[in-house]
């Protein structure tokens, strides 16, 4: 109990530390974006109403007015000021002469107006006549009110004319600040507070400083003695992230510093983040967290020492009961050596099922194997049927020739003996190809080409059935195929039109070749004028042994249609009124 009482202290206090840095860190990040979104703010503030004093400072009515210090020439400057400053809500527009006499001013209607005011013992007009541009942050001596002097010289170093300044104030941004709940103040090079959501730390200081400086600071700025007082907390040094606590509005609270830098040099912007009740429930969560745990721990720690316990006398039981069952062994060998008989023989009656089944399905195995090559038989049967025919019409013609004493007629038949032998050899090739789902590859090829030597095989058949063939389409285009099998796809086509034909007996037997281009796709047509396709198989046509020829096996269609699609096209039924149309449609080369 001791032992927990302890790790559960130990591990809370861990926890609770590492949730405490863990939540520091995330609120030092966010107070971070914060100041640096701030400072982002006003630098867009500042340069906004930079511009107006380089952009006055070479107005040709300011130079003039400088240069002639003309009455009527200075209330035209005066009222376009008072225009501007409206437009750039700028607190205050002035023209300084070379002796610090204001001559023009966006408040000359008003009481508090600033011509006629010499300002020459201001830091901002001495350094602009010096450097042509200077910065200064103080109290106005007319209005009170804290503002930024933007200054530029008029004219060359040598011969200057004048200043123009221009005064900006921060209410409204401070105001902004004040409502986003996080208290922001702008320090300058000796750490005095310009800009402050705050209006109490306004000319404040952050840090200590000497007489001198107490009393420059004062002078230049118009501060009273009451001014440069510390701030109400003590200030981090850099512009790094700590905790600190201070009172804002309120009882004191703690808060995470930030700071970032802005354009402005010397002016650093810091800020107030409230930490408020986050990092306390953060350490209390990984501290609940964590109790829970060591409890969870030591309670899986005292059930598993339960359970060993619970092991152990079960293993004494388990030896005990052991012992009994050794002696009732004794008792039962005679019965349990005849069980262990009766056992052994069920074991051999299931050795030999198995067996038996394992005989069965090299059986049936076999049985697939034939019936395939039965089928392939039957395809070879059908596919060199035609060219076989045609080696014996040019083995016959070759011996007419061989009589006659034309050589040439001879060696040109034996000639398409051998191309015929090749392609037989092709067409066995192309069976086993579609029994293995395989392919030769495709490339360029004309398809005209291949019409071509199925014609010429089949041109004794053309003329013997009186087919008038005709020749239509487009002549020379490029498809991705194989030359020998797209030729036996048309010839296979061909042969089955002139059976229909001749079967049907058609008067006027006519056969067309078309070549056309349909879309993306080159299409061969192949159109007969016979009795055409019953409708009744039309849809099953291109299923294996479905035949409207009474000798045919239902092999061509299946084997012509693989062809194709191996080519990546299509072969296709359309049926007519008259007639059949297979259309191959290939991709173009």
């Amino acid at each position: 109990m001791v032992g927990w009482l302890i790790a559960t202290s130990l591990a809370m206090a861990a926890a609770g530390e590492v949730a405490r840095r863990g939540a520091e860190g995330v609120l030092a990040r966010q107070a971070e974006s914060a100041a640096a979104l701030h400072a982002a703010v006003l630098r867009s503030e500042l340069e906004k109403h930079r511009s107006f004093p380089l952009v006055l400072s070479q107005d040709p009515e300011v130079v003039a007015l400088l240069t002639n210090l003309d009455g009527q020439a200075a209330d035209a400057v005066s009222a376009k000021l008072e225009k501007l400053a409206g437009q750039a809500r700028a607190a205050a527009i002035y023209v300084l002469d070379a002796r610090g006499v204001a001559r023009a001013a966006s408040n000359w209607r008003q009481p508090t107006s600033f011509v006629g005011s010499n300002y020459s013992f201001r830091p901002y007009f001495s350094g602009a006549m010096r450097d042509g541009a200077a910065e200064f942050f103080a109290l106005g001596t007319v209005s009170g009110r804290p503002g930024l002097y933007l200054a530029r010289r008029v004219g060359p170093t040598e011969a200057p004319l004048g200043v123009v300044v221009v005064k900006v104030e921060f209410d409204a941004l401070e105001a902004e600040w004040r409502s986003s709940g996080e208290p922001a103040y702008v320090t300058d090079a000796r750490g005095v507070v310009l800009v402050t959501s705050v209006r109490d730390w306004r000319f404040r200081r952050s840090r200590p400083l000497t007489d001198a400086e107490r009393q420059s600071i004062l002078a230049d700025q118009t501060l009273s003695g009451q001014a440069l007082a510390p701030l109400p907390f003590t200030t981090p040094p850099g512009e790094g992230n700590t905790m600190i606590r201070a009172a804002v509005d309120g009882p004191a609270t703690d808060w995470m510093t930030a700071a970032a830098s802005t354009d402005t040099p010397g002016w650093t912007l810091h800020l107030l983040s409230p930490v408020g009740a986050t990092i306390a429930a953060n350490v209390a969560s990984a501290r609940a967290v964590a109790g829970l745990l060591v409890t969870l721990l030591a309670v899986g720690a005292g059930v598993l020492l339960r359970r060993r316990q619970q092991a152990i006398a079960r293993a004494l039981a388990e030896e005990a009961a052991r012992a009994d069952l050794e002696r009732r062994i004794d008792e039962r060998t005679a019965e349990l050596r005849s069980t262990n008989d009766r056992l052994s023989e069920e074991i051999d009656e299931r050795q030999r099922a198995e067996a038996s089944r394992e005989v069965l399905r090299e059986e049936l195995v076999q049985a697939n194997k034939l019936a395939t090559l039965g089928q392939i038989a039957a395809g070879v049967a059908h596919e060199i049927n035609q060219p076989v025919a045609a080696i014996r019409t040019h083995a016959e013609t070759a011996v007419a020739y061989s009589d006659r004493g034309d050589a040439e007629g001879v060696r040109r038949n034996l000639d398409r003996v051998a191309d015929l032998t090749d392609r037989i050899g092709a067409i066995t090739d192309e069976l086993r190809a579609f029994s293995r789902k395989s392919s030769l590859g495709v490339s360029p090829v004309n398809p005209c080409d291949a019409i071509d030597g199925a014609m010429l095989l089949m041109g004794a058949g053309l003329r013997a059935g009186g087919v008038e063939m005709i020749r239509t389409g487009l002549r020379d285009v490029r498809v991705l195929a194989e030359p020998i099998r797209l030729e036996q796809v048309i010839v296979n086509l061909v042969q089955n039109a002139l059976e229909a034909m001749a079967e049907a007996k058609v008067d006027k037997p006519r056969l067309q070749v078309d070549v056309t281009r349909r879309g993306r796709r080159i299409e061969v047509s192949i159109i007969d004028n016979g009795p055409g396709v019953d409708p009744s198989v039309a849809d099953a046509l291109f299923t294996p042994f479905v035949t409207t020829k009474a000798k045919g096996l239902g092999l061509g269609l299946v084997i012509c249609r693989d062809i194709i699609a191996a080519f990546g096209g299509e072969l296709t039924l359309h049926p007519g009124p008259d007639g059949t149309q297979f259309v191959i449609a290939l991709k173009p080369a």
